[in-house]
């Protein structure tokens, strides 16, 4: 009997070897086995949460029967809810046929017997299999639209920052999600008294995360170049801010925290107000640190809050360093916090430094300090230094 025909011919191993490693390489994008299993972990973290949410909602602690049955039962309910309900349905009849024993029907032809087995496992699976290929043409379908409304939002904030004379600025923003409700900038605008020169500093945070976040973060920051275009002081200008957010919050529900703060070149003065947001450092030459907290509640809260502002002179080899609260809450693998400390440590160690460079060890600082836990919040800093 021949048996050449079963082996390889010299070649075929290497390429197919090849094609093996090209589709493995397509499936991960080149991820090592350690990079896949951490995202593994940082989606079924992120994917527990969200049921772990609903879970608490509907059953909250202190009214939940102490049994796993019951646990169970409100768990797969949450995660029932998240399907429509011709989905459910899908979705329970393949499990029910995948845990029903097969069966068969019998019948008689041309005097015989004949047994036709029915193995319901597999229309089980492949209930399952048709269940899944709709939730991933759902979740193309929004990604798509998320990585639109992302690079719509990218071209919402400013790539660069602009020139303002004895001040270099660095900033950066990540997302939680595809898209964030945080905000950032740095434009021009004319004084109360119709002069030019004067530079506005914003950074926002809007309360949540991904599109209802993101959608408020675009309304703020047209009101906030319409109202800036005017001539009118900070305060009336927090103040319009505020108002316009009340009408937008869902009766304070939606609210945002922001730092705004105008910068006058020739005094070298800047005039803030700090809404409801985490207090900026400002580190002066000499080594000592100053939070600038005057301000009042965040925007959306109560339409006739009243705002003070704060004045500081920026002295050659000051720094200001703004930040929204996915800096310095960003978790670990022990859920310990970042903290602000952590931030004036690096501030403290790279003063010396540029603003660009200071940003990319503070990013790396974080993320160090976070390792695998993934990101739940927004990111956000704004980095000035006096020159």
């Amino acid at each position: 009997m021949a048996t050449g025909s079963l082996s390889p011919q010299p070649g075929q191993r290497p390429k197919l070897f090849a094609q093996l490693d090209r589709f493995w390489l397509r499936v991960t994008e080149g991820l090592k086995l350690s990079q896949l299993w951490k995202q593994f972990r940082a989606d079924a973290r992120a994917s527990y949460r969200l049921y772990q949410h609903d879970f608490d909602a509907q059953s909250p602690r202190e009214s939940r029967r102490h049994n796993f049955w019951h646990t169970l039962q409100e768990l797969s309910w949450a995660i029932l809810e998240k399907l429509t309900p011709a989905r459910r349905v899908l979705l329970l009849l393949g499990v029910l046929l995948l845990v029903l024993p097969g069966s068969g029907v019998s019948f008689e032809k041309a005097g015989q017997i004949q047994l036709v087995q029915f193995d319901l496992r597999f229309w089980g699976g492949f209930l399952l299999f048709v269940l899944l290929l709709l939730e991933i043409a759902d979740r193309v379908v929004m990604k798509r639209d998320l990585e639109i409304a992302r690079d719509i939002q990218k071209w919402l904030l400013p790539a660069t920052p602009p020139q303002i004379p004895g001040l270099a600025i660095a900033f950066a923003t990540r997302a939680a999600n595809t898209v964030a409700g945080d905000f950032y900038d740095v434009f021009p605008r004319p004084s109360a008294d119709g002069a030019a020169g004067s530079f506005l500093i914003a950074a926002a945070d809007v309360a949540g995360k991904s599109i209802p976040a993101a959608l408020l973060m675009a309304t703020f920051q047209a009101s906030l170049k319409t109202l800036s275009a005017t001539a009118c002081s900070l305060p009336e200008l927090v103040g319009g801010m505020n108002r316009y957010a009340c009408s937008n919050s869902q009766e304070g529900l939606r609210f945002t925290t922001a730092f705004l703060a105008e910068y006058k070149p020739g005094s070298r003065s800047l005039t803030y107000i700090n809404a409801g947001h985490n207090a900026p450092v400002l580190r002066h030459a000499s080594g000592g640190v100053e939070r600038l907290s005057n301000g009042g509640l965040p925007l959306g809260i109560r339409a006739d809050a009243p705002y003070e502002s704060g004045d500081v002179v920026l002295q050659p080899g000051d720094w200001l360093v703004i930040f929204t609260d996915g800096v310095v809450e960003a978790l670990n693998e022990r859920n310990e916090e970042y903290g602000e400390q952590r931030l004036l440590n690096v501030l403290q160690g790279w003063a010396a430094s540029s603003p660009e460079e200071l940003l990319q060890r503070l990013v790396t600082d974080v993320d160090g300090f976070a390792g695998a836990t993934p990101q739940h919040d927004d990111i956000t800093c704004v980095l000035v230094k006096a020159s």
